[in-house]
């Protein structure tokens, strides 16, 4: 990168920061133009607050996205959508590809972090796959989405309110031009599914997607094996989306579903659970539900969707490995062993890092939420409680979910600061923030003599 006439030498991880910064501030500045809000002006700290939540495919909203935006405004944010999924990386590099400029090293190392799990040499046809197979799974999803609502909104207005919601499920992000979300269509079987399906497939994983395309495409024993990573995401996912669909059913049956018809009953359980993994939409209103449910939300939100997806969260291979290795230290194996291999003790390690910091960061900023706004005396209507409102709204800014107990626009403009920062952590992820605060080189340190000490 040149500036100044200057070459400046910028970390592949410190890149993709960057990338999402500067996509942030113009689409700051986009959005804070006369024509893009229907009252001709919309605050600093929102029009950021807005901006960061679409690049980083969040959905959380301070203001209401139909209504307060023209269809300049809009589309703004549908933009900055789509680019926050793909990534700012990923986009670049394609128009690169296509304009046939080259890719330096730097921008090879940076997808090389964000979609690989192992070096690869084909990095750029992953990319491309990706494009093409994102613009696919869109289009689908708006064409079956246009058909649902043709009827009810006539077919032009169809066709744009289907395009902007199959963007934003796809990527994750959870904004919608309604204002009570998917509410509405909570009976709506076609609907839902097609909204959940998008979901998932842009929570699932880019590398994911691509291998299980490359392994269907294979005949009989030509199929190469699938890798311990993509066995690992999608039984987890399988698992979270089936375990929470159970529960949510289970505790709300007899709350806030409770006189509702069966399919509507199985349907919110599906969205649910589905949505909480860091897409935003709802077909429930989130500040009925019981304390149980928000906390098997958290959960939900807390590990999120999968790596090298459109998702947030600490993802679901943290979730696996995790477990694989709690099972493993139970049974006294010194190894983590998933699907007949071994996970590097590396891996490992860095798994235990990134639950550490994520919980301490998520500590961090729930602190400061309650401390400068009781500092200025600032006092939200929060039926349930501040503290669970505030720790719910700090995950899903951090999971990059959306959801939200209505706190979201009462917040100060601190707490909107706090939240739009949590919100970066999540999209870019918090190994990424690690090595640029620290360097993302390794060394022994220095090593001292042993001396054991009790724990537990």
């Amino acid at each position: 990168m040149t500036f100044g006439g200057k070459v400046l030498k910028i970390h592949p991880t410190g890149l993709i920061l960057f990338s999402f910064l500067l996509a942030i501030m113009v689409g700051t500045f986009l959005i804070s133009l006369p024509w893009a809000t229907v009252q001709g002006h919309i605050n600093l700290v929102d029009a950021l607050f807005t901006a960061t939540s679409a690049v980083c495919v969040t959905g959380l909203v301070v203001v209401d996205t139909g209504s307060f935006f023209t269809l300049f405004g809009q589309i703004v944010i549908l933009g900055l959508i789509q680019i926050g999924g793909l990534g700012v990386m990923t986009i670049s590099v394609f128009l690169f590809r296509w304009m046939g400029r080259g890719i330096s090293i730097r921008h090879r190392m940076a997808m090389q972090d964000v979609f690989a799990h192992t070096p690869r040499e084909d990095i750029l046809g992953l990319v491309r796959s990706i494009i093409y197979f994102t613009l696919t799974a869109e289009l689908l999803g708006a064409i079956v989405l246009t058909s649902q609502w043709a009827d009810d909104f006539g077919f032009h207005k169809a066709i744009y309110y289907a395009g902007f919601h199959a963007i934003s499920a796809f990527c994750n992000a959870g904004f919608s031009t309604f204002s009570d979300s998917m509410t509405r269509f909570g009976d709506d079987t076609i609907l839902n599914l097609t909204v959940c399906g998008l979901i998932i497939a842009g929570g699932v994983g880019f590398p994911v997607i691509h291998e299980l395309r490359v392994w269907l495409k294979m005949r009989g024993g030509r199929r190469p094996r699938l890798s311990v990573q993509t066995k690992t995401v999608i039984w987890t996912t399988l698992l979270l989306i089936v375990a929470g669909a159970l529960l949510f059913f289970l505790l709300e049956n007899p709350n806030s579903m409770q006189g509702t018809s069966i399919q509507h009953k199985m349907l919110a359980s599906l969205f649910q659970s589905v949505t909480c993994r860091t897409a935003g939409f709802n077909t429930v209103n989130i500040g009925s539900l019981q304390d149980a449910t928000l906390a098997l939300m958290i959960f939900l939100m807390f590990f999120g969707a999968s790596p090298g997806s459109c998702g947030g969260g600490v993802k679901t291979t943290t979730l696996a490995l995790l477990t694989a290795f709690t099972w493993s230290r139970i049974k006294r194996h010194q190894r983590v062993n998933i699907f007949k291999k071994s996970i590097p003790q590396e891996t490992v390690t860095r798994t235990m890092s990134l639950m550490l910091v994520s919980i301490g960061i998520i500590g961090l900023v729930l602190f400061l939420l309650l401390l400068v706004d009781s500092a200025i005396g600032y006092e939200a209507d929060a039926p349930r409680g501040v503290f669970l409102t505030y720790f719910f709204e700090t995950v899903s800014a951090f999971g990059t979910v959306g959801l939200s107990m209505g706190i979201t626009s009462q917040l100060s403009t601190w707490g909107k600061l706090w939240i739009t920062v949590m919100m970066i952590v999540g999209r870019v992820g918090v190994l990424t923030f690690a090595y640029i605060v620290v360097g993302a080189g390794t060394s022994t340190g220095i090593e001292y003599s042993e001396e054991n000490m009790m724990v537990g």
